[in-house]
């Protein structure tokens, strides 16, 4: 009872920090309205004769387009027009829409442009971003982006959250001039989700960055609570009628071919043949059906120094689980999720073969649909399993909803389903133009059909999210027999209690700050579920924070905490963190150096006491643009930590290089060494672009699982892959 007390005691205080954060709000924050500039329309004429599609928009085509061209800083003068020109026109056909971009820029103003490749690091180029909202409906867009080589990256938003590993179909040409660098981008219709209506119209909003002068210029909305993906601030795209998807079908077969080696095995050659079939049902709704699914061209995970005694959430990379993948999101908090799509293709930690399923996802007015089933083959001990998802989400208001989800693993050892239920109240108009959702939501899992005690999981919160003052609060629970078996659970059985509150004012800016970071509070309390015991306490305060005018930054961070183990902790082979209390505080300094710099660096310290011992951590990272065809960057840590019975040294060191050729072919090579894991491991890939979404690749994977008496030339495990994805539309 003593420990409930504490607990409610704690949550007392956290939920008085959030009544203390809306004081704050209403006192300090200027009210104000979402930022429109006239014109904040833009029109898409219609052609019938073929652009000369080469990067220079100067053809009679766009010169007799209307151009928009009032765009405004977000960064670094608040409010003023844009200090170099931007232009932007639009044009479609019958299965296309076209961008011209016209981005002009004085000699004294260098272009910034150090990648090629496909998903470039955009943050730290020049770059111009289109984000379109086909469906108009406040939830669902695309971010499009280039830079002035032609590099392309793509992501889907949706709400507010972001998936940037989708990889989209469109395409991008460049130009560079004594003027500045120019544009053409074309995007079939059929990569969009759009009604089907004779008339469209669609949110659109641009964004144009120059990193030698850190600015940020946006047509619409540069609110500083907002970036380019809020629906609310967007303009309108008008003009394009009467289109469709003429194409109605994607297919995409692969084949592969290649050799799997591991030390005391006879070499195999695998060779296999599948693909994918893309339906569009209708211009909102989609299907995919798979059969014998792939993935060997998938990048390899960056497998972490992991110090905690929790799991590790890796991302999606599969092609297959990309397109729609926030139509099947239902977090639970915590880094929890009822369904995590990595665990198709995986049983008792092993993976086994996808023989094949369908995914259907979109939306049918106000409902926003995903449904999948997947069926996964048997492999020596492991049955062969059935796996679908039921994901449901009803349009509420501008920006709101009320969803639920279903999920059901059945094979021949026993089955788990699990129900759940969602809702969110989000809005971008909350004093006028501030962010703020409150969401909630109840999920219970059954298994082999019967329901069992402490076998539910409940979150409620709030979000406060803008420049000046962005907050933070939930309690959440996660109990003893929640077990979702398509799910990730970072840490189960507990009921917790998580908020921060930050801090951003823009003060000093003669002398080169753009603004501090200031968090009195990032906290988290965990109680065990089942027994009402006080398990752990994690808090951060960052005293000072500052990110300077010129790309560069610095913090300092204080952290305090407390872990209860009830089982022995095993750190490494040669050490054991035993049962006990453990109370630990640490002192961090991180500072960073400007991402546009052809070389870039970011080094941080952190020293204190850990599970009864000392630990002293440094880490590193860096890149170097050799040129827009040769990149290098890195990633280092050492920790050393000094225990009652043990002494342990762990690095960690992860390069990557990347040579593009162009903007379709490149070679990269990843590769990790971490001692805590003891190995090593080597990735090796060629990505060929030989038409826009028709991929080639040749894979090559070498691994160590021991790092004692190495020998660089023979690899533990080693495996090479030739696959070719072909795509047809029709």
């Amino acid at each position: 009872m003593l420990n409930f007390q504490v607990f409610i005691c704690n949550a007392s205080k956290a939920f008085g920090i959030i009544f203390l954060t809306f004081f704050f709000i209403v006192i300090i924050v200027q009210k104000g309205i979402c930022q429109k500039s006239i014109p904040n329309i833009i029109n898409a004429a219609k052609i019938s004769s073929k652009i000369n599609f080469d990067g220079n928009p100067e053809d009679s085509l766009w010169k007799s387009t209307l151009h928009i061209s009032n765009f405004t800083q977000r960064e670094l003068d608040f409010g003023k027009p844009g200090s170099e020109k931007t232009e932007t026109a639009i044009l479609y056909d019958k299965n296309n829409l076209y961008f011209a971009v016209w981005c002009y820029q004085k000699s004294n103003n260098p272009i910034t442009a150090k990648y090629l490749h496909r998903d470039f690091d955009y943050f730290s180029d020049d770059n111009f971003k289109i984000f379109i909202s086909s469906l108009n409906d406040h939830r669902n867009g695309y971010l499009f982006v280039i830079n002035p080589n032609g590099a392309r990256a793509d992501m889907e938003i949706s709400g507010s959250n972001v998936n940037q590993d989708w990889n989209g179909v469109w395409d991008a040409k460049t130009i560079r001039t004594s003027e500045g660098w120019f544009a053409e981008i074309v995007i079939p219709f059929n990569t969009l989700q759009f009604k089907k209506d004779s008339v469209q119209t669609w949110a659109v909003n641009f964004e144009r960055d120059i990193q030698s002068l850190k600015e940020v210029d946006l047509w619409q909305g540069w609110s500083r609570d907002y970036d380019i993906t809020n629906f609310v601030s967007a303009g309108i795209l008008s003009g394009i009628k009467n289109i469709g998807y003429s194409r109605n079908f994607e297919l995409k077969p692969y084949g592969l071919a290649g050799f799997q080696n591991e030390t005391g095995t006879n070499t195999i050659y695998p060779a296999k043949i599948g693909g994918d079939l893309n339906v569009n049902l209708s211009p909102t709704l989609k299907l995919n059906l798979t059969v014998n699914a792939d993935f060997a061209q998938v990048e390899a995970d960056q497998i972490p120094v992991n110090l905690t005694r929790f799991n590790v959430l890796y991302p999606e990379k599969r092609e297959f689980f990309l397109e729609g993948y926030n139509y099947f999101q239902f977090g639970l908090g915590n880094s929890s999720y009822l369904f995590y799509t990595r665990q198709i293709g995986f049983e008792q930690l092993s993976p086994v073969p996808v023989i094949g399923g369908a995914r259907l996802f979109g939306k049918i007015g106000n409902s926003n649909i995903g449904l999948l089933n997947l069926e996964t083959g048997s492999k020596d001990s492991i049955p062969a399993t059935n796996n679908t998802v039921v994901r449901y989400k009803y349009d509420i208001g501008s920006q709101s909803y009320i969803g639920g989800i279903m999920t059901s693993h059945i094979n021949s050892l026993g089955a788990n389903q699990v129900l759940g239920i969602d809702g969110q109240y989000a809005t971008s108009t909350f004093l006028k133009d501030k962010n703020l959702s409150l969401s909630g939501l109840i999920a219970g899992s059954i298994d082999n059909y019967k329901i069992r005690y402490n076998s539910l999981s409940y979150k409620a919160g709030y979000s406060y999210l803008n420049d000046l003052i962005s907050s933070y609060a939930s309690i959440s629970s996660i109990q003893q027999n929640f077990d979702p078996a398509l799910g990730f659970l970072y840490r189960s059985d507990y009921t917790s209690i998580n908020g921060y509150l930050d801090l951003e004012p823009r003060w000093f800016s003669k002398y080169g700050v753009q603004k501090l970071d200031i968090s009195p509070t990032t906290f988290s309390y965990f109680i065990t579920q089942n027994t009402g015991k006080l398990e752990s306490w994690n808090n951060l305060t960052r005293p000072f924070g500052v990110y300077l005018k010129d790309g560069g930054g610095f913090l300092f961070d204080l952290y305090q905490s407390y872990d209860r183990l009830d089982i022995p902790f095993v750190l490494a082979p040669n050490a054991m963190i035993p049962v006990g209390q453990y109370y630990m505080h640490n002192t961090e300094f991180l500072f960073s150096t400007s991402t546009n710099k052809k070389v870039w660096v970011q080094a941080g310290y952190n020293w204190g006491t850990y599970y009864g011992g000392t630990i002293q951590t440094i880490s590193l990272s860096g890149s170097i643009n050799l040129s827009k065809h040769f990149n290098m960057n890195a990633d280092y840590s050492y920790n050393y930590i000094q225990l009652p019975s043990a002494k342990i040294t762990v690095n960690e060191l992860a390069p990557f290089i990347n040579y593009a050729f162009n903007t379709r072919l490149d070679l990269s090579l990843f590769a990790q060494w971490n001692t805590l894991n003891n190995i090593m491991q080597c990735n090796f890939r060629i990505h060929w672009i030989p038409t826009i979404g028709t991929d080639l690749y040749a894979v090559y994977d070498m691994g160590y699982n021991s790092l004692n008496n190495l020998d660089y030339l023979k690899p533990q495990t080693s495996e090479g892959v030739f696959k070719l994805i072909w795509r047809f539309v029709f």
